[in-house]
């Protein structure tokens, strides 16, 4: 556990976010829920770091770069929380900056449907029951829902 620690902490103080996800697994086998739960505001910490960061220099992230590719996950991750947890137009304004945010097209067409959701208040649990194509989705391998059964109208 001593050694985990120590690599999450070395992690954390260089900002490695990538790390910190490879990590993950050995966390939930590791930790209980309340130091799981800081272990995923560290990460959400760094990705919001990264996020302003980003922004202040009118960067834009590329998937193919690691941490940024685990900065949108972070990032996505916390918008899909919002979006379950009823808070469409929170969720609808995250996916509109992190769409932005990203060089990669389909994430951000995906991210235009997603906020579309939001938008028309679409309960999340109906959004993906009625629009997402959750096996497509699945098998691409891809973090984040990118795969649509109709359009949101």
């Amino acid at each position: 556990m001593n050694e985990l620690k120590a690599k999450i902490h070395k992690a954390q103080s260089e900002g490695d976010i990538a790390s910190l996800y490879v990590l993950e697994a050995q966390a939930h086998e590791t930790f209980d829920d309340d130091t799981l739960m800081a272990y995923y505001a560290n990460i959400l910490d760094l990705a919001l770091e990264r996020l302003t960061n980003a922004l202040e220099n009118l960067e834009r992230l590329d998937m193919a770069e690691v941490q940024d590719f685990a900065t949108l996950r972070a990032l996505y991750e916390y918008a899909v929380e919002h979006y379950s947890a009823g808070s469409a137009t929170d969720a609808s304004a995250l996916f509109e900056v992190i769409g932005g945010l990203s060089e990669d097209e389909a994430f951000n067409e995906a991210m235009k449907i997603h906020r579309s959701a939001c938008d028309a208040q679409i309960p999340f649990d109906d959004f993906i029951e009625q629009y997402v194509d959750m096996n497509a989705t699945q098998e691409s391998g891809k973090f984040y829902i990118s795969f649509f059964t109709k359009e949101i109208v």
